[in-house]
């Protein structure tokens, strides 16, 4: 395990690395720790009850490690679980924690990107039903009009490598044809998973050239930045020696480090754990 107190990135299985990829772009000296719930993912059409147990059991383990910062680095945790996380577990035992997700700094921007003021949002069914995007753009930028689109299909042929593959295509096209249909006007697309920057070029050449395609990551990372700045009573408390920890709750280690170095665009060598023992 690391020594100090690293950032926490959390996602239920390798998505989350995209966005873990561009907060060490952004702020490379500082201390990581980075948990992929594999052995029980995906979370995508699991219940709300469920997708709470998971990600608070994570998050336990990753305060045990010494992380007092995590970020749920998941569209389906951070729509489901962070609130609950942030207004009832935090404040009983680890009220000096916290929990950050990837929802909100989203939604603070994403009218910077359309013109037409209508935007489309791809993400699995969970974060799709949960509205959590509706009501985030809804209290930053009350004047677009959002459409939602579930994906269900787009994590599994990522995650078992179908993504770059011609028979992926087929797929792509039937999700945006689906969102195009609700609105010709859509001018941006959020890709409300953090898989689908793996899909992004096959997105784009599906779509019309005029079409914002946007993806989490940057978003993310900056937010983080502006998050430390505004708060150094946290930031102080990290450690920055540039130390990157791995660790994965599915035992197939190779199989992980295999996918993982492809969303990470490094390699990426991981540990298992069991995050339910202790909790």
């Amino acid at each position: 395990m690391l020594s100090g107190s690293p950032i926490g990135v959390f996602d239920s299985g390798i998505g989350g690395l995209t966005v873990f990829r561009s907060i060490v772009e952004q702020l490379p000296g500082y201390d990581y720790l980075y948990l992929g719930d594999n052995g029980r993912a995906p979370y995508g059409n699991r219940s709300f009850n469920t997708i709470h147990q998971y990600t608070w059991e994570c998050v336990q383990w990753m305060f045990k490690q010494g992380c007092p910062l995590v970020i749920l680095a998941c569209n389906t945790a951070s729509a489901k679980a962070l609130r609950t996380i942030q207004q009832q577990d935090l404040p009983k035992d680890n009220a000096d924690k916290r929990v950050l997700g990837v929802i909100r700094p989203t939604a603070e921007v994403i009218g910077d990107y359309t013109k037409t003021k209508q935007i489309g949002v791809l993400g699995t069914k969970g974060t799709v039903q949960s509205g959590s995007y509706l009501l985030e753009i809804e209290h930053f930028s009350p004047d677009l009009k959002v459409y939602q689109q579930a994906c269900p299909l787009w994590v599994p042929l990522i995650e078992n490598g179908e993504y770059n593959k011609p028979g992926a295509d087929y797929y792509v096209q039937l999700y945006l044809d689906q969102l195009m249909e609700q609105s010709p006007d859509i001018d941006t697309i959020l890709l409300a998973c953090t898989h689908y920057p793996l899909l992004q070029d096959k997105i784009k050449a599906h779509l019309p050239a005029h079409i914002n395609v946007v993806a989490q990551g940057d978003i993310v990372a900056t937010s983080l930045v502006d998050y430390l700045q505004r708060h150094p009573e946290m930031e102080q408390r990290l450690t920055k020696n540039g130390n990157r920890q791995f660790y994965t709750t599915i035992d197939d280690t190779p199989d992980f480090d295999r996918h993982a170095s492809l969303f990470f665009a490094d390699n990426v060598k991981s540990e298992y754990v069991d995050v339910r023992e202790g909790c």
